[in-house]
């Protein structure tokens, strides 16, 4: 029996970036009870932000009025995603919305302009790896269906 080298893959790949999320997620379940973590967070990368940004921007308008909202969704959707992938339950969405907060946390620290966004684990890997599923991860080894 010939193993399917590439669907292989991107199980692993998308097992891995799942605990990825997972974790991360756990790691701010303190934000559920005190969002004053991440407005501190993002009052520093607005201090750090060029005015007239694309980032300057975003946490001036989208960022630091939600925070409260955002110190709750973004540990839930990291958690979730991160579960999802890992049981192979809607990979692409998942994986997609996994993408979308790896990116918007990118932009409000105006990281992805910079050297360090292609060097750095949580940039240009992170994207990738959430890109790809979200257009390949259809049917992966050990998925829930």
């Amino acid at each position: 029996m010939a193993i399917d080298r590439p669907n292989l893959g991107l199980t692993v790949l998308r097992i891995c970036i799942g605990v990825f999320f997972l974790f991360e997620g756990l790691g701010k379940v303190r934000w559920f009870g005190d969002p004053s973590i991440l407005a501190t967070r993002f009052a520093d990368w607005h201090q750090a932000a060029p005015p007239g940004s694309i980032s300057a921007w975003y946490l001036q308008r989208i960022a630091e009025p939600y925070v409260g909202i955002f110190a709750r969704l973004v540990p839930m959707g990291e958690i979730v995603t991160g579960i999802a992938l890992v049981i192979g339950f809607w990979t692409p969405l998942f994986a997609f919305v996994g993408f979308f907060m790896a990116l918007n946390f990118q932009l409000a620290g105006n990281m992805i302009f910079k050297y360090a966004f292609l060097t750095s684990g949580y940039g240009l890997p992170v994207l990738g790896s959430t890109l790809a599923l979200a257009i390949g991860g259809v049917r992966t080894r050990f998925s829930v269906r």
